[in-house]
Order: structure tokens, then sequence, then C-alpha cells
């Protein structure tokens, strides 16, 4: 276990690198259109900042599969989120990118809830790596019925001023269905391809909804917030997904019970302050 949230911390010190990189090189490229995925794909590769942020972002999600094959779910993304504070020391050195006060506030109010909300269950032992298939099939589904109803909201003209943040939080569920699925797949042990093949293609349909997601979302707002909402959507849904899928425990205790209650208080309060500005959707925006 202590060698995965050895490898967590470098994947989210890595992931977000990577996700500033990326930032970079979408606001040098053509305008990402989900009607035209090819010619988005090709737009955003022949970008030289995006293609190394996508390449860095590779060796850190292979890094997470190790982390997570090694270690329970709750704890890797509690580490992910915690590197959430990295993600604005990066920006503002590397890149000179301004952050808001209320921004760092969000930042560390959503690590430390993440981070609470493990610190209070009991010990783990073990990866965490079993599960019922009616668990995972309904935790799965949840998901992907929440982003379905986040992509029609998308569309809608009445939430056309926060198409930024829709868009970051349709990727963040896209990331967690396909790393509950990714978990699901280290305890799975000797199994059929054919048993295997649609699972696998889950992770994959989901992955690449994600990356579209993403440089979407990249365009159309800023470094912190854009990633920030990401990995706090993303890592929240997974630590919900270790409970109710692997049977990561929660506290017994009431005071214990409190805490977490406070911690998921933590997390909704921080998601509100990360969209700190409010811009109107330029061109980027309409080609969505």
């Amino acid at each position: 276990m202590q060698i995965g949230i050895a490898l967590a911390v470098v994947a989210a010190l890595m992931t977000n690198l990577a996700s500033l990189f990326k930032h970079r090189g979408c606001h040098r490229a053509d305008p990402v259109s989900l009607r035209s995925p090819i010619r988005s794909a090709r737009g955003l590769a022949a970008s030289p900042w995006f293609a190394a942020g996508w390449g860095l972002a590779a060796i850190a999600w292979l890094v997470h599969v190790a982390a997570l094959s090694m270690a329970p779910i709750s704890i890797v993304q509690a580490v992910l989120a915690g590197g959430a504070v990295t993600l604005a020391v990066m920006s503002q050195r590397l890149f000179g990118d301004s952050v808001e006060r209320r921004q760092w506030l969000a930042l560390l109010l959503g690590g430390s809830g993440l981070a609470l909300l493990v610190l209070t269950v009991p010990g783990f032992e073990g990866d965490h790596s079993g599960f019922t298939p009616g668990a995972m099939l309904g935790f799965e589904g949840g998901l992907a019925l929440v982003a379905s109803g986040l992509a029609l909201g998308h569309r809608s003209e009445r939430l056309a001023d926060h198409g930024n943040v829709l868009l970051a939080a349709i990727a963040g569920i896209l990331i967690a269905l396909a790393g509950v699925a990714i978990k699901g797949l280290t305890g799975v042990g000797d199994v059929s391809a054919t048993l295997l093949a649609p699972w696998i293609l889950l992770v994959v349909l989901a992955g690449v909804g994600a990356q579209y997601a993403t440089a979407a979302a990249l365009q159309r707002g800023g470094a912190i917030e854009t990633v920030g909402l990401i990995g706090l959507v993303a890592n929240a849904a997974q630590i919900v997904g270790g409970v109710l899928v692997f049977g990561d425990p929660l506290s017994t205790s009431p005071l214990g019970l409190g805490l977490q209650v406070s911690a998921f208080a933590m997390v909704c309060a921080s998601a509100l302050l990360i969209p700190a500005r409010r811009t109107k959707p330029g061109p980027l925006a309409a080609a969505v």
C-alpha cells in the first residue's frame, strides 16, 4: 500500500503539470468541436504544448493505474486531490497565471475535505479490489446518467454562461467512470477475453469522451478553475465509488461520521468557489 500511495503522489504531480501543458496548447489550437472529433483531434495534436501534455498525461495515467492496483481507490484519489494545491503553485510559478484568493481557498478546501474523508475511515488492509457486479453496474450506470444529464444541460441556452463548468463536470465524471472500471479490472483475476471486452470498451469510450470534454472545457476557461474542477469532481466521485462499489469502510463513530459529513460539505463548497471568473462565451465556445 505504501508503494501505491507513493505512486499516487507522483501521478498527482505529473497530472497537474500535464493539464497545464494541455491548457496552454488548447488555446493555441483550433476550436474543439464535438461534432467533428477527428478534425479536432488533429488540430490539438498539431499543438506542441498539447502533444507534450497528452504524452505526460499518458505516463501519469499508467502510474495512476499502478497505484490503483496496490492501494484502495479512496486512498489513491485522496492523495491526488491533496495535490490540487500544487496545481496553483505550478500554474503561477511556471506560466505566470494569476490565481485568485478564492481559488486558493477552493483548492485548499477541496483537497482538505477529501483528505479528511479518508483520514476518518477505519484502517485499510489490502488493495480493496473486490466488488459485486450489481454494485459496479449501479454506480457506473448512475455516473453515465449524470454525465448524460449534464451534456443535455450544456446544450441549453439557459445554461450557456455556465458551459465551461458543465464541460469540466462532465469530464470529471467520465474520468471517474473510467477510473472505477479500471480499479475493478485490477481485481477480476483470470477472466475470459469475451467477458472483459465490454468492460475495456467502456474504459476506452469514457476515456476518449473525457479527453474531448476536457479539451473543450480548457479552451473555454482558465487553468485553475477548469483543471481544479475536473480533478475535484473526478476524485470525489471515485472516493464515493470506493465506498459504494469496493466496500472501503466509513467511520463507525458519531464523531467520525460527523467529520465525514463536514468533509463532503467542504468539497461542495470548494466546487462553488473554483469558478471564480465568469466570462461570456467567445468564438471557441460557439464552436463546441
